[in-house]
């Protein structure tokens, strides 16, 4: 089995306040930007501050706010060498200033607003084959993306799902990401946001999938395509429904309560991690790297 060389990293959010998909709403303050230490950490797996950056705003309402605040970040961080992509439509999306940009940056951002308008902007095109090629092959390449940025990032993507009436079957809609990442679903804001409900559905409807829940000033980092890391301030939980016994899901109609048997989950903090491909919680990603979890007393 052939495994992307690059690195990925979903960060559950904070910063977009721009949008607000489940009750319809666009605000437009508020913007309350967010993790300095995730951002650290893009710098450093891109080789430190010299990296060239390229932010993406397509998914949001309110793109230059939102660049203006990256700028702002990474900034601090002592990064002068970052890049803004306003991409508003697949017409922009083929500028060949942008893709002779992709082509020589060290990642990609894509920043949070709405997923869906990731997918229709960019699926099948040249800007995105770049970047899944580059991420394929190119051991030290980065791609980031928080809340709606780091959803699309799977091959399989919610795009609408109100978190209270998530435990009725056809509430949670879902359809095809960006594909940096196959079994894959991630959700953002996932406890502010009481998400675990829509993400338990997708993960019953699509059993072949893990299922990550990311937190607000949270992350993870994936490796090889296999082995990720939580980082950042809160928890990442994984739901994963290979062992799932009965389930109603195909059988009811729309509007009913769903049944799921036997649902794994687990909850992973800073240095924890989990390896899709074997389904196991790793307590500590890499030896030494973070503080021993297990605690010991007398």
């Amino acid at each position: 089995m052939q495994f992307a060389k690059g690195k990925l990293l979903a960060i559950g959010g904070a910063e977009d306040k721009g949008t607000d998909l489940e009750s319809g709403q666009i605000k437009r303050n508020n913007l309350n930007f967010f993790e300095l230490g995730i951002l650290r950490r893009i710098v450093e797996e891109t080789g430190g501050v010299d990296t060239r950056i390229e932010v993406i705003t397509t998914a949001s309402m309110i793109p230059y706010e939102v660049g203006d605040n990256y700028l702002n970040a990474f900034g601090k961080i002592g990064c002068t060498d970052i890049g803004l992509m306003h991409i508003r439509n697949r017409a922009d999306a083929m500028n060949p200033e942008y893709l002779e940009r992709i082509k020589n940056c060290g990642a990609v951002m894509f920043s949070g607003g709405n997923q869906l308008r990731l997918t229709s902007t960019f699926g099948g095109t040249q800007f995105l084959n770049i970047i899944l090629q580059r991420f394929n092959d190119e051991p030290d390449f980065l791609v980031a993306g928080t809340s709606a940025g780091a959803m699309a990032m799977s091959n399989t993507m919610i795009y609408e799902g109100n978190a209270a009436k998530a435990h009725l079957k056809g509430e949670v809609k879902i359809t095809t990401g960006l594909g940096f990442m196959d079994d894959v679903i991630f959700d953002s804001h996932f406890e502010k946001r009481g998400r675990f409900g829509r993400l338990a559905q997708s993960v019953a409807s699509n059993p072949q999938c893990i299922g990550v829940g990311l937190g607000e000033d949270t992350g993870m980092l994936i490796k090889d395509g296999n082995t990720m890391e939580a980082i950042g301030s809160g928890l990442v939980i994984i739901v994963d429904g290979h062992d799932i016994g009965h389930s109603n899901i195909a059988d009811i109609p729309d509007g009913c309560p769903i049944s799921i048997e036997n649902l794994k989950v687990h909850f992973c903090e800073k240095g924890n991690g989990y390896r899709v491909i074997e389904r196991q919680f790793v307590a500590e990603v890499e030896e030494g790297a973070v503080v021993k979890k297990q605690v010991h007393v007398e």
